[in-house]
């Protein structure tokens, strides 16, 4: 019995152990549960862009040597206020307020001490300390941040050159190259594995509004490789390492999934040159086209994204394109899914001019589109707007808030599309998407909405 009591005691112990230890350090890493160097070549962007050379070898010692001093250990300080108690506290009566230490990692892309990392690794960071390859440690600042990509950028606080990546154009890579991933897993610092890329413009979720177009590849990706460096052969940047597919315990199980290096490198330099991100859109809605959506309007082809709507006011009205228009190219892209546009896109700013190839009626037609800057809101499953001048005549108001697009099933299934403007939100009353900003999407428990027959409809939410 004595035997089985000291047994029974130290599982107790050891429990109690590794629950404190999960509450006091974490890493931060996204699931998803279930040759010769090349020369470089000026694009639009102020950043090098590295042109890759069609010969490839196998030797990774060149990627390595290229990259392993760039790619840093990232740590998180937070402060945490939780509400719950685990058995270390009421062991140990800690306080409730307590630091919380998340690890990943960060590319370093200029000498300067710029560095890009994911949004997730960063979020909430009261402080954030950087470990280079040689182990010298920096406190860095958050410089800019975009959560629709998950790319945050930091700047090293240091005065001496730092070792860097250079961007290579992540458009170029292809599916089967050998590529490998730098980082510091489970604290391991400076950590390469090798892979293929398995895919490209891989949207891990088509149901929500993020316009997702992950690089997937089957390089070895585990907890604290977030915000890592992808390179080619070459040693050159094409993605930020972002997240896993998991069996349900954070450890890699197979693929993996980085943001290619061109939306990358847009948002580094957006948030240097203008102090946030410049989104730019074509202005269409509608649907990526697969087999059963061919079936079910009639169309010729499973691949392309079916236009729904054109938006007023934006550059794909202004070049000619129509609802039932099926885009099948931008510039030298082939369109075959949502992402693959998007993906593309998402690496454009306000003004850029795209070629768009589409399908009318079964024929190939080309036009110019000029991007023009996003104008939608993303909030509570919504894609919302200010209206425009000509539709104020429509809906009988001066100013007001419409749906362009709702994935919000709750609101889905009691008939609220798109084309409803919402009047209010808790009784206050909403005139522009500034104005519902300003209400927190967790604290909504009534909106009013009206239709272009002039009809108010409420609806309470618990």
């Amino acid at each position: 019995m004595s035997s089985i009591y000291r047994q029974l005691l130290l599982s107790i112990t050891t429990t109690v152990l590794l629950i404190g230890v999960y509450h006091f350090s974490f890493s931060s890493t996204k699931v998803i549960v279930t040759q010769p160097a090349t020369p470089i070549v000026e694009t639009s962007y102020s950043t090098p862009v590295v042109v890759r050379d069609s010969a490839e070898n196998t030797d990774f010692t060149v990627a390595v040597d290229r990259t392993i001093d760039a790619v840093v250990h990232i740590t998180n300080t937070a402060k945490n206020n939780r509400q719950s108690y685990s058995l270390w506290d009421l062991f140990y009566d800690s306080p409730k307020n307590y630091p919380r230490i998340g690890m990943g990692s960060g590319v370093i892309v200029s000498p300067d001490g710029y560095l890009i990392t994911n949004n997730h690794v960063i979020e909430d960071a009261d402080q954030i300390e950087v470990t280079t390859n040689d182990n010298r440690i920096f406190a860095a600042d958050l410089i800019g941040t975009d959560p629709s990509s998950d790319i945050a950028v930091l700047k090293i606080i240091g005065s001496e050159p730092f070792p860097y990546v250079r961007f290579a154009d992540s458009d170029q890579t292809r599916i089967g190259e050998w590529v490998l991933a730098v980082g510091n897993p489970f604290n391991l610092n400076s950590t390469v594995t090798a892979g293929i890329i398995s895919a490209k413009a891989r949207d891990l979720n088509p149901y929500d509004a993020s316009n997702q177009s992950f690089i997937q590849t089957d390089a070895a990706v585990n907890s604290g490789n977030s915000g890592g460096a992808l390179v080619n052969t070459n040693g050159d940047l094409i993605g930020i390492n972002t997240a896993i597919t998991s069996n349900g315990m954070g450890t890699f199980i197979g693929y993996s999934f980085a943001v290619p290096s061109n939306i990358a490198r847009k948002v580094y330099e957006d948030v240097i040159e203008y102090g946030g991100v410049q989104k730019a859109l074509l202005g269409v809605s509608g649907n990526g086209i697969n087999n059963r959506f061919s079936k079910e309007y009639d169309l010729d082809t499973t691949e392309g994204f079916y236009i729904a709507n054109v938006e007023d006011g934006m550059g794909a009205k202004e070049a000619g394109l129509q609802a039932e228009d099926i885009i099948v190219g931008v510039d030298n892209t082939k369109v075959r899914s949502f992402a693959d546009m998007t993906g593309y896109l998402n690496s454009k700013r306000p003004g850029d001019k795209v070629k768009v190839t589409y399908l009318r009626n079964g024929e190939k037609r080309t036009t110019v589109v000029t991007l023009k800057p996003n104008p939608f809101v993303d909030y509570f499953g919504m894609r919302l707007k200010d209206i425009t001048p000509s539709e104020t005549e429509v809906f009988g108001v001066s100013e007001g808030v419409k749906i362009a697009s709702n994935r919000n099933e709750r609101l889905r299934t009691r008939g609220i599309g798109q084309g409803i403007l919402i009047q209010s939100i808790n009784g206050k009353e909403i005139r522009s998407t500034e104005d519902l900003l300003k209400i927190n999407e967790s604290e909504i428990y009534e909106i009013e909405f009206m239709n272009k027959e002039q009809e108010r409809f409420r609806f309470f939410f618990d």
